[in-house]
């Protein structure tokens, strides 16, 4: 091997070696050169400086995700604009930047979630207690948390709460009861897709003299989808139900015998 003065054997003659493999093997091996004190600041600092940028984009990273008041409200003022609530423009923004539809099922479980009291409508106080809770302070957060907002209809407290604040927040706050048609509408963002007795129901409420639907009304409509079997077999006429929903079985029994 190169560099390699080999004897193979006592009588044999030595291998000629060139001037360079001669000079490796007379001169004593150097010995590495211990790094001066400069040098050693130099490389702690290099490791120290690189530490400190590791550290520091890790504490801007938990700084961009802790919820920030002041990030909040400059947030709330990009749909309120001069104005102390968020209006019907600012809202259609807020939607189109969130990506989802105005009429979503999941902006009424996060008015809920603000507490917001008129629909089409968010106040400053209203944006800041709900997003806080929601631990939201920018759409990108918002976002990231429309699967856990759908998520709360699955679970059946929830929704009843859900349930009975969409009455008072779709409802003019003169009345005390909900007109038929925003009703209707609401009726079928809440239970179009849970009960399959809603077109039937959303039918009924069409044909019928009905105008309005108070709170009593609204509140059985759901413990009825809940408790009724599909063919209304353990429907009691004689129970406490309203007389619209009386009315609903009758006018259903009548459909399916003709």
């Amino acid at each position: 091997m190169e560099n390699t003065v080999v004897c193979m054997s006592p009588y044999r003659s030595l291998r000629s070696c060139s001037t360079s493999d001669c000079f490796t093997k007379t001169m004593p091996p150097r010995k590495k050169r211990r790094p001066a004190a400069g040098d050693d600041l130099l490389a702690k600092k290099s490791r120290h400086d690189g530490m400190y940028k590791k550290y520091d984009s890790t504490r801007i990273r938990a700084e961009d995700e802790a919820f920030s008041s002041k990030r909040c409200l400059e947030w709330f003022y990009e749909y309120a604009g001069t104005d102390d609530i968020v209006g019907p423009e600012g809202m259609e923004k807020f939607c189109e930047d969130i990506g989802v539809e105005p009429e979503n099922v999941v902006m009424l479980v996060l008015a809920w979630k603000l507490d917001a009291q008129n629909m089409g409508y968010f106040t400053l106080q209203e944006w800041l207690k709900g997003m806080t809770s929601l631990q939201c302070d920018a759409t990108e957060k918002l976002r990231n948390t429309l699967d856990y907002l759908r998520s709360l209809l699955n679970e059946p407290a929830n929704f009843k709460l859900i349930y009975r604040y969409a009455f008072d927040f779709a409802r003019e706050k003169d009345q005390r009861s909900l007109d038929m048609n925003t009703a209707k509408c609401m009726l079928g963002l809440l239970l179009g897709k849970m009960w399959p007795l809603f077109p039937v129901f959303h039918q009924f409420l069409e044909q019928s003299k009905y105008k309005v639907i108070n709170k009593d009304q609204w509140c059985n409509v759901l413990e009825f989808s809940r408790t009724i079997n599909l063919d209304l077999s353990n429907y009691d006429e004689d129970g406490a139900w309203p007389v619209l929903l009386d009315e609903f079985v009758e006018w259903y029994k009548e459909k399916q015998t003709a």
